[in-house]
């Protein structure tokens, strides 16, 4: 009997690691990426900065609320926990308002 409980104790423990394994390698595959991380296909300085500018006149279109989470997710390269912990919010919320504030972009970029 003492045997069948340790394998169910140990069977459990490797499920849960499993699991944990699983789900680091689904938020390191999810993770955004911040504009900085890519590397141009170009290097003309007035196109970048025509560039630059379009992207802060975009973001000036959002609520401030808005777009301090874009520029923190996009532009300093954080995750929605680290936006989430900084503006003492849930990362639901964060979630939630980077999907509005893109959906509002994608409707002004067209």
């Amino acid at each position: 009997m003492e045997q069948t409980e340790i394998y169910e104790h140990y069977k459990t423990e490797i499920y849960r690691i499993g699991w944990r394994v699983q789900y680091q390698a689904k938020k390191i595959r999810n993770r955004e990426h911040s504009f900085n991380d890519k590397e141009p296909f170009y290097s003309n300085f007035a196109t970048e900065t025509e560039e630059k500018m379009w992207v802060h006149q975009l973001l000036d279109t959002l609520p401030p609320q808005g777009k301090l989470i874009i520029e923190k997710i996009y532009l300093q390269g954080l995750t929605e926990v680290e936006v989430a912990k900084q503006l003492n919010i849930s990362q639901q919320a964060v979630n939630k308002w980077k999907r509005k504030m893109l959906a509002q972009l994608s409707l002004i970029a067209k």
